[in-house]
């Protein structure tokens, strides 16, 4: 299978660990530690997973200890972003790679019509459950270019 006829669905890393705006920003880092990820996706509650921000390590680093601010008392939404690249779980995976090089952004969330999370897709799901390894690595080099940023 290809990833112009693959779908986000099949090659996604399902249930992923998520948390709530609510969650202490400790809390998360030690979720991004204990799951290896960069990343946690934001979901409105426990019981509805409608996502609605994500939660990056670079956020923990610049928007709170740079800051000085407890890692505590200082919650989610007041460090994550709001505007969530998604996928939806019928889109090629063609489709998402595409706004993961886009973006520049390494994981991308799977979510189904009602924009709750059912999975992510990490540029080593690409790299792993391809067959296309030079498309992976044009995508892989794309999202890895600098973007101005330090």
């Amino acid at each position: 299978m290809n990833t112009q006829t693959m779908t986000c669905k099949v090659i996604m890393t399902p249930n992923p660990q998520c948390c709530t705006p609510q969650t202490a920003v400790q809390d998360v880092a030690q979720m991004m530690k204990s799951v290896d990820a960069g990343s946690i996706p934001v979901v409105e509650s426990e019981s509805n997973r409608r996502i609605v921000g994500i939660v990056t390590d670079r956020d923990l680093a610049l928007k709170v200890v740079s800051e000085g601010r407890d890692p505590n008392t200082t919650r989610v939404q007041d460090v994550m972003s709001a505007d969530v690249v998604t996928c939806n779980e019928r889109d090629s995976l063609e489709s998402a790679m595409k706004s993961m090089s886009d973006y520049q952004i390494r994981r991308i969330p799977v979510v189904n019509d009602r924009k709750e999370i059912i999975g992510v897709i990490a540029q080593a799901d690409v790299a792993t459950r391809t067959e296309q390894p030079m498309q992976t690595a044009e995508v892989v080099e794309e999202i890895s270019q600098s973007n101005g940023e330090i």
